[in-house]
């Protein structure tokens, strides 16, 4: 047996590896030493202004209102519950507007390469349209659409029983009580069986070439499970509906103006971006293959979702993903149209406690977090779809 030892390290400067290795450690030491100035002179500049640092400002009582929040806030709270509401804002409207990001692009996309010469026309001037114009610019004219153009409450627009469209935002049934969250965990649950349930239906497929239908067991699942988190939330719910009371309306849920300015022009704005995306991968792939799954008479919808789509998703998603990241970066523009974010919120704080940096490094940490978090989901997603070389 033979065994390979790598060589020791001469430290002589004629040698490549040792200036290599040298050269980093003074790059290192250089960035270090910036950070340490950097770092040491800010302090000394606030100690001199008698400006106090730390993150002990958060347990202090916030003493402001956020208009729109997904958990319980007033303004007793402290601030770093003020600023855990502006993080949740943030990812609601930066979670649904991925969604609908994603479904208004690919439809786009897969209109582009329509064979009807309108479709194609109408498609071609939406992107270039929505890509050519300042985003920043597009939720300012939403909001003002949303706040101008539309209707007082009394003059409300009434297009299905219980919506109603005013100045004052979407309005619409909503669900409450204590057997919702029963219900929703039900669907949840349900989602998931199905998703693993279909894994397993088609790795079997592979193995043995038995055809089975999925949609009853998926149809029962739907039904059973909710049923089921119904009656262990403890059965009570009710249906509350928008009416009219004075000049507002009462009852239901409501979309404020802001919100939906904001959905409306991220998921239009991005929407643009993935359409090209998914027109460039689906014409990535050769024109063989349309030609192939043609031949055996399948219709041309199915050719696209089964045989094209599959092998197009390897050129969409890195891309895509760059999309998201800017998506969820592009929702701090909300504080431009008054939507709590979290960049609307921490601005408040800091302006009333004068801590800037923390406040900024709190945006930067949140911003950062959820960028990363996106990024992984999608790499593992890529990674999954990827060709093997083998």
């Amino acid at each position: 047996m033979s065994s390979h030892h790598r060589a020791p390290l001469k430290f002589s400067w004629n040698n490549p590896e040792f200036r290599a290795l040298a050269y980093q450690l003074v790059v290192v030491g250089l960035a270090a030493l910036m950070a340490y100035y950097l770092v040491s002179n800010t302090l000394h500049n606030l100690a001199t202004r008698n400006i106090a640092t730390g993150f002990a400002f958060l347990e202090r009582e916030a003493g402001f209102a956020i208009g729109e929040s997904l958990i319980e806030y007033s303004p007793s709270d402290s601030y770093a519950r003020a600023i855990l509401v502006g993080l949740a804002n943030t990812l609601r409207v930066s979670a649904v507007a991925l969604l609908l990001a994603t479904m208004l692009g690919l439809i786009v996309g897969i209109a582009r390469l329509s064979s009807n010469w309108l479709i194609v026309r109408l498609a071609s001037a939406y992107v270039e349209l929505i890509r050519n114009v300042p985003l920043l610019l597009q939720l300012l004219i939403w909001y003002a659409v949303v706040g101008e153009l539309l209707p007082g409450p009394k003059s409300a627009f009434h297009p299905l029983p219980g919506i109603y469209l005013s100045n004052r935002g979407m309005l619409m049934p909503s669900v409450n009580g204590p057997a919702v969250a029963g219900i929703l965990w039900g669907l949840v649950l349900a989602a998931v069986t199905i998703v693993a349930a279909g894994r397993w239906q088609r790795s079997s497929r592979r193995r043995t070439g038995a055809q089975s239908r999925l949609w009853p067991f998926a149809l029962m699942l739907l039904l059973l499970m909710p049923l089921a988190g119904w009656l262990v939330g403890g059965r009570e719910f009710h249906l509350s509906i928008p009416h009219r009371s004075g000049f507002n309306f009462e009852g239901g849920w409501a979309l404020s103006p802001e919100l939906f300015a904001l959905l409306v022009g991220l998921v239009t704005y991005t929407a643009g971006f993935i359409a090209e995306i998914v027109r460039a991968g689906v014409q990535s792939v050769s024109r063989g293959q349309w030609e192939a799954a043609q031949t055996l008479g399948l219709p041309r919808y199915r050719v696209l979702r089964l045989v094209i789509l599959p092998q197009a998703l390897r050129v969409i998603v890195p891309p895509t993903t760059s999309q998201y990241l800017n998506l969820v970066k592009n929702s701090s523009l909300a504080v431009a149209i008054g939507y709590p974010d979290l960049v609307s919120v921490v601005n408040t704080v800091l302006n009333q406690t004068g801590q800037a940096i923390e406040g900024v490094l709190i945006i930067m940490a949140a911003f950062m977090t959820v960028s990363l978090a996106v990024s992984l989901l999608m790499n593992w997603y890529n990674n999954r779809i990827a060709l093997v070389e083998r």
